[in-house]
């Protein structure tokens, strides 16, 4: 029997606020501080990026990938404002779904996986042992390849996650109007979820510029909002590729009650290297 592949297309031109200040936490996310680097332009954060692909991912998957559903997604070219992305999840409804964010050069932005339950690789990801909020040291040490804490669980952190909030990064950040993540109620936009672990490791180091290369996401239980929730995690390797230097973290999210809402492998260019041309 054949079996028919769906796949579901949706389009969205990028977006950046403030592109041009260089008043921000990670100046390769502005225009001059990224042509310091060799990039064209500012480059959108990989996260916000990958949050756009979720009404395509919804429409595939259906919300059950929002209760117990996982995603491993690779960055692949920048994504500057004003760039179109054709975002297509294609799959046969059987096991996992292919996910490409195209360019209109044809590049791919962003290529991923994605399916529902368990993800193959969830055994593999580490929790921490470390999982009541600790305050953020006044001073940090810069994070290098020499003291990188490998093996090591970073400082846990409270994070704010009132309605008000969730609305706002869904509107402001998405431009979603989708009642899950904007009504009265709203769920943890996948988004959102997989932005909190570049705040956890800045939670204990200072570093930066950096550029988000992968993630690995595995939703485990109905992210409702409850006030805040605790982000934990362990880092867990550091490598050098092409003269950028990389860091991998297990990342933990935790509800207010204690549930684990999701689990996350981040890795990212904690150093970049600086090219000599865009």
């Amino acid at each position: 029997m054949t079996t028919t592949r769906r796949s579901n297309e949706h389009r969205i031109v990028a977006f950046l606020d403030g592109p041009d200040s260089l008043n921000i936490g990670n100046v390769i996310h502005s225009t001059e501080g990224a042509k310091q680097y060799g990039y064209s332009g500012a480059l959108v954060g990989g996260v916000t990026v990958y949050g756009w692909a979720t009404p395509a991912i919804l429409e595939a998957l259906g919300d059950g990938w929002l209760d117990r559903g996982w995603a491993e997604i690779a960055f692949r070219h920048p994504t500057y404002p004003g760039d179109e992305l054709m975002i297509r999840v294609e799959g046969d409804g059987a096991a996992a779904w292919s996910l490409r964010m195209t360019k209109p050069d044809g590049s791919d932005a962003v290529v991923g996986t994605l399916g529902l339950g368990d993800a193959p690789w969830l055994g593999e990801l580490t929790l921490p042992t470390r999982v009541e909020p600790e305050p953020r040291l006044e001073t940090l040490p810069r994070l290098t390849m020499e003291i990188a804490p490998v093996g090591q669980d970073l400082r846990p952190m409270r994070v704010s996650a009132t309605p008000e909030e969730l609305r706002a990064y869904a509107i402001e950040k998405q431009r979603s109007q989708d009642p899950r993540f904007v009504g009265e109620q709203p769920l943890l936009h996948p988004g959102w979820i997989a932005a909190r672990i570049t705040p956890l490791l800045h939670h204990s180091y200072d570093y930066g510029p950096a550029i988000h290369a992968k993630s690995h996401i595995q939703h485990l239980t109905r992210p409702q909002a409850g006030g805040a929730v605790t982000v934990a995690g362990r880092f867990v390797d550091t490598y050098e590729r092409k003269g950028h230097h990389y860091g991998i973290t297990h990342g933990l999210i935790l509800a207010a009650d204690g549930r684990r809402l999701a689990q996350i492998q981040h890795t990212t260019i904690y150093e970049v290297a600086k090219r000599g041309g865009a």
